[in-house]
């Protein structure tokens, strides 16, 4: 029964390995996550490099992105010098950390180069073929990534829009009373 057991928490990490690069993380990444959402206990770093064998650097950085997308916490143990770890499990946070990462230089590189690549095509003299495909086969990306990122930049802004109004209704209850 363990031995099962085992064998379907691996299968799960392996899993949320996979997730984890079909969307352009790294593989460690995932798997870490998905050894830190599997745990019933604070994991340290040490526990983590057992259950994934990965390094300890690789756990690290890695790591470290998992708190900046909002997917892991960091927890203190008192009078332990160690750093543990527990995962987020609101999957609607974790949507919104990487929604909010996409702000960051990887999106906005992506819409910058796909800008620049279709102005450097306009300004490249007489028009041919080849510059009219080009045209619009990255004017037709240019126009995917702005609606993305509209899109991306609409969500974010309603979730706020619904938190301040939840808040707000709360309030306005409270002073009711």
């Amino acid at each position: 029964m363990e031995d099962e057991i085992l064998k379907a928490k691996n299968h799960f990490i392996q899993g949320m390995s996979r997730i984890s690069n079909f969307w352009g993380f790294p593989k460690a990444m995932g798997a870490i996550y998905g050894a830190i959402y599997l745990s019933p206990e604070l994991l340290s770093l040490d526990e983590i490099v057992e259950q994934v064998g990965v390094t300890k650097g690789s756990v690290s950085t890695n790591v470290r992105q998992l708190e900046r997308l909002g997917m892991v916490h960091k927890k203190l143990q008192i009078g332990d010098r160690k750093d543990y770890y527990l995962p987020e499990t609101d999957f609607w946070k974790i949507i919104k950390g990487i929604l909010r990462e996409r702000e960051k230089s990887e999106f906005d590189l992506a819409l910058r180069t796909v800008d620049e690549s279709l102005e450097m095509v306009q300004e490249g003299g007489e028009e041919n073929e080849k510059i009219i495909f080009y045209k619009e086969r990255m004017g037709a990306m240019q126009s995917l990534f702005k609606t993305l990122d509209n899109l991306v930049s609409t969500l974010l802004a309603l979730e706020n829009l619904v938190s301040l109004s939840t808040l707000k209704n709360l309030l306005d209850k409270e002073e009711r009373k």
